[in-house]
């Protein structure tokens, strides 16, 4: 039983700390702002950090920031008991897998905003900021006139900057939704209706 909870327990440990490297790296390595292409415009990393929620969004300021952390570690609380009783009862591996990778993000994006005040100077505990550097501007454009709302403003998808955390996050959360019918599905047990068990005279 011990063996069912190495591989998603140590999936998880491997992308926090790939995350965590990354993170660091970048801190190290590139200047606020910086940017090294490796998809020549359309594929970039661009350092930039944020206080808030993945993918830069933000949310109520320094009191904001400080509700955000702490919802973040009761959610992994939450996280930790339902990847235990998932592998405990025997779910679908894939589901499995799946809520271990939203575990780790949620994990390494905790360690940014708990933390990285106090290691790099900045904040008090639980107000760090969220390193981000995935910039991936696929397309770019203009709205058209008839266009309603945003008719001749700039568009360009994809627009967020985000991290390897944010990525196991919307890998699982896609995964789960795309697959849940297969994840989740179970034969309906037989009930015994009292009139089956009669005998025709």
């Amino acid at each position: 039983m011990k063996a069912a909870y190495t591989k998603p327990f140590l999936t998880a440990i491997f992308i926090i700390l790939a995350d965590q490297i990354i993170k660091t790296w970048v801190r190290s390595h590139m200047f606020m702002g910086e940017e090294i292409h490796f998809l020549g415009s359309r594929g970039m990393l661009h350092y930039t950090e944020n206080n808030g929620m993945a993918f830069g969004m933000e949310w109520g300021g320094a009191a904001g920031k400080l509700a955000l952390t702490l919802f973040r570690i009761f959610a992994v609380c939450g996280i930790v008991y339902c990847l235990i009783y998932l592998i405990k009862h025997k779910y679908h591996r894939g589901l499995i897998m799946n809520v271990a990778l939203i575990l780790a993000g949620a994990v390494g994006n905790i360690i940014d905003s708990t933390f990285y005040g106090v290691m790099y100077n900045y904040a008090p505990l639980f107000h760090g900021r969220v390193v981000d550097m995935f910039y991936f501007p696929l397309l770019r454009g203009t709205y058209p006139s008839w266009f309603p709302l945003w008719a001749n403003e700039s568009f360009e998808f994809f627009r967020p900057v985000f991290n390897l955390a944010d990525s196991a996050i919307c890998v699982g959360v896609i995964m789960i939704l795309l697959f849940q019918k297969h994840y989740f599905k179970h034969e309906a047990p037989e009930v015994n209706s009292p009139n089956s068990e009669m005998v025709e005279e």
